[in-house]
């Protein structure tokens, strides 16, 4: 069958132009599947599309528009026959929605109704939702298994919370839908051409990011926000995962919906590290230096935060294939390739 014909069943990848979703798009590509791209860019760029073309070798379908326009969802189903969906738009800062709460449930949560509502009306009911491990609020045992109690210390996570009670009661009314509920923990890196990574508008909110702009000396200093969290070296814990790695999961529950009704599976590396030690790995395998200041906790963190990736093996043949190490050296070569691409020189 010719992948790139029009009535190719294709995977639709809502906040596809993001950090995650554009990582998503080249592995469902590499899967012989056919992404198509639905962003409003709130939070991305344009110029993703056409160096996810450039990756993929084919020019990538993009619409841009908003989850909460049922009426152009539908369209897009309909007029690329898309056989199922990858959800991952969404605002995404646990800060951000301590201050803004309504528009988190605004986008988040009416965003995902009204995007489901126009999945039911063209009868596409196969779904794999980007959930979160913030589901788990402040975690009573580790390594966090999917069976561990949910709740969230943020709005944020309560958005996604009450999105995965959406999914599970529509999972009971209509055994048509086949829904996976990923919760992951924390992804970095960049793709190993350069050509796509994280990239917010604005000033970033994740770790990475900020870190990646002061070794760039864009930023004077990163802060590391809590230094007395009851950890090792008193910074905060938390399991991340290479945004490849993460990307090649979605495929594979994607490749085995079919077989689920509604499941949760977290998807993780199963270690734990350190905001200090993932800045110091950052500064040895990059040679370069990470001026840091400490600041007080925020609001909605936790302490330490990894998973129990068992399932994903069992379920969905998944498990990480980079390290820490493989994260930062990654993310920094995304950063100085995005550099140059900018560079007046």
């Amino acid at each position: 069958m010719d992948m790139t014909s029009k009535q190719t069943p294709s995977i639709l990848l809502t906040g596809g132009t993001g950090f995650i979703g554009s990582h998503i798009a080249v592995e469902v590509a590499r899967a012989g599947l056919r992404p198509v791209l639905y962003d409003n860019l709130c939070n991305s760029k344009r110029s993703v599309v056409e160096r996810l073309g450039s990756i993929i070798g084919r020019p990538v379908d993009f619409v841009q528009g908003d989850i909460r326009d049922g009426d152009l969802m539908r369209r897009t189903l309909r007029e690329h026959h898309v056989s199922a969906v990858i959800h991952l738009a969404g605002l995404k800062a646990v800060g951000e929605s301590v201050q803004q709460p309504l528009a988190y449930w605004d986008n988040n949560v009416v965003g995902t109704l009204r995007m489901l509502e126009a999945m039911n009306d063209c009868g596409v009911r196969s779904l794999v939702f980007s959930s979160s491990a913030t589901v788990y609020g402040e975690p009573q045992r580790l390594p966090i298994t999917e069976s561990h109690p949910l709740s969230a210390t943020s709005p944020y996570g309560q958005t996604k919370l009450a999105i995965e009670h959406m999914l599970r009661d529509l999972s009971v009314s209509d055994e048509r839908w086949h829904l996976c509920l990923l919760r992951y923990f924390n992804p970095v890196g960049a793709h190993e051409s350069g050509q796509i990574g994280e990239d917010p508008n604005g000033i970033p909110n994740n770790l990475m990011p900020f870190v990646l702009k002061v070794a760039a000396g864009q930023f004077r200093e990163l802060s590391v926000w809590g230094g007395d969290y009851p950890t090792p070296d008193g910074t905060g814990v938390r399991d991340y995962i290479h945004v490849v790695d993460l990307a090649a999961g979605h495929v594979a529950a994607v490749q085995r919906l079919d077989g689920m009704r509604c499941e949760a599976i977290n998807l993780g590396t199963g270690r734990g590290t350190s905001v200090l030690e993932l800045v110091g790995a950052f500064e040895r395998v990059n040679g370069v230096k990470v001026p840091h200041v400490m600041k007080d906790r925020r609001p909605g963190d936790v302490t330490s935060c990894f998973a129990d990736p068992s399932l994903a093996l069992q379920r969905l043949g998944w498990r990480t294939q980079r390290t820490v190490e493989d994260m930062c050296r990654d993310a920094w070569r995304w950063q100085n390739a995005s550099a140059a691409r900018t560079s007046p020189d």
